[in-house]
């Protein structure tokens, strides 16, 4: 199946750079381009995407705006879009629900591989990016571990946290990832999470996991 994407830039060449790079992609349509944030809105709407890419600064309606918008209907992902990897956005786009964000000087591999990736449920981690960001936001924030989960559930969201995969996290386990993946679902619903991306803010700001990178369990 095709996967239709949304881009919102306020810059002309991003946009149409992007265009270019997925439009070039077998499995990827373009449904749309837009300048603004109000213009994603109702493109989205129209088009009903499987995912957006958003300009987090865009006039008329910024690109955060816009995601809490688009991403209401449920139908539709986000991956945010972002100049400098030190965007104090960020951190709120992660937590409106986007799955994601991309630097815009990010190879067109690299854009492809990301839609593909959101596209199919999965959340867009940069560890180098969003681990730091998420860190420096969760230091202000109080420790609650989430009594909701069992043992094993808290165990696989810490390691969730910590960037690693169902793959890995069966082998850390020693479970099976049909195992893994059931526990993520579980969990995630438990938490009324959207995502793993949200799972790791979740686990930052409950100080599940410190802002160095280490359990508090």
């Amino acid at each position: 199946m095709s996967i239709s994407v949304l881009i919102a830039d306020d810059q002309p060449i991003v946009l149409r750079g992007f265009a270019a790079v997925l439009r070039a992609q077998p499995d990827i349509t373009v449904a749309g381009t837009a300048a603004d944030g109000l213009e994603a809105i109702r493109l989205a709407e129209a088009t009903e995407p499987d995912v957006a890419l958003l300009d987090i600064r865009m006039p008329e309606l910024d690109g955060i705006s816009a995601a809490r918008r688009i991403l209401a209907s449920g139908r539709t992902r986000a991956i945010m879009i972002t100049t400098f990897d030190l965007d104090d956005y960020v951190y709120d786009a992660l937590s409106a629900g986007a799955s994601g964000f991309l630097l815009k000087d990010v190879r067109a591999t690299e854009l492809a591989e990301a839609v593909r990736t959101v596209a199919r449920g999965d959340a867009l981690l940069a560890p180098k990016i969003t681990r730091r960001l998420i860190a420096e936001f969760a230091r202000r924030r109080p420790v609650a571990l989430p009594a909701e989960l069992t043992p094993r559930e808290v165990e696989v969201l810490r390691l969730i946290a910590s960037g690693l995969s169902n793959a890995e996290i069966a082998a850390e386990l020693v479970l099976t990832e049909h195992t893994v993946k059931t526990h993520v679902g579980r969990l995630l619903a438990k938490l009324g999470l959207r995502d793993r991306t949200q799972a790791v803010i979740h686990a930052y700001e409950t100080g599940l996991v410190n802002p160095a990178g280490r359990p508090r369990i």
